[in-house]
């Protein structure tokens, strides 16, 4: 997880324990500790700390004081109830556009997510991974009901890990460039019943698809731990 010679920062930090946890090396449940990690990165505890209390803040881990930070431990049926609230949400704030649809924005959003553009890439990157979740975002903002997406952004703290595990092949990237952009196109349509049923169906096949991926990867990292803890007992 280190690379030596470039100053490790607490921003640098932070982005090397996030993408350890996004990835399950740092498995959930797992402790580590400020002195641990500033050994680890050659540097005093003071980024480290930053870095840590970053990651609690989104959510990635809880600091328990005097015992060590605790990487956040995956409960697939939590995150299902974080899914179900989710849906609520993004529906409701369709809902509350009712006949005060800002089109310019609706149309600018449907824009971004032409397919035939594919402004975001064709890859499942990091850049796609931070859009798609900003396009839900935006879209609820688009309700303006500020509290709505205050709430959904809490929400996608506590999923976005599995959100994120894995990369999403090209075909499930355009996938969501179509379903996306459908979406926008059903909103300026005014058929926001249609627009609604879309995004309903669209998260429901996303939280299947994190869940399988979620165990996956589990069981994968959980297998390995297993097998590096029995080479070390010789």
């Amino acid at each position: 997880m280190t690379d030596a010679p470039r100053k490790w920062t607490a921003d640098r930090i932070y982005q090397n324990l996030r993408q350890g946890i996004m990835t399950l090396e740092l498995y959930p449940g797992s402790r580590v500790t400020e002195t641990e990690l500033a050994q680890r990165f050659g540097v005093s505890r003071t980024p480290v700390r930053e870095a840590l209390q970053r990651l609690a803040v989104e959510g990635y881990l809880t600091i328990r004081p005097k015992h060590g930070c605790y990487i956040r431990q995956l409960d697939v049926f939590e995150l299902a109830e974080y899914y179900d609230v989710r849906v609520g949400l993004e529906l409701e704030g369709i809902a509350l556009m009712g006949q005060r649809i800002p089109y310019r924005e609706v149309a600018q959003l449907a824009e971004d997510w032409d397919p035939e553009r594919a402004g975001y890439g064709v890859e499942g990157s990091e850049q796609f991974k931070d859009a798609e979740e900003s396009f839900h975002i935006r879209l609820a903002g688009l309700c303006g009901n500020s509290v709505l997406v205050q709430y959904l952004r809490d929400v996608n703290d506590h999923i976005r890990i599995v959100r994120r595990l894995g990369l999403p092949d090209r075909d499930s990237v355009m996938k969501t460039y179509r379903e996306h952009h459908e979406i926008c196109q059903r909103i300026l349509s005014n058929d926001l019943d249609g627009a609604t049923a879309m995004l309903r169906a669209h998260i429901h096949e996303s939280q299947t698809k994190s869940r399988e991926v979620t165990l996956a990867q589990l069981e994968m990292r959980r297998r390995e731990r297993v097998l590096a803890s029995g080479s070390g007992t010789g």
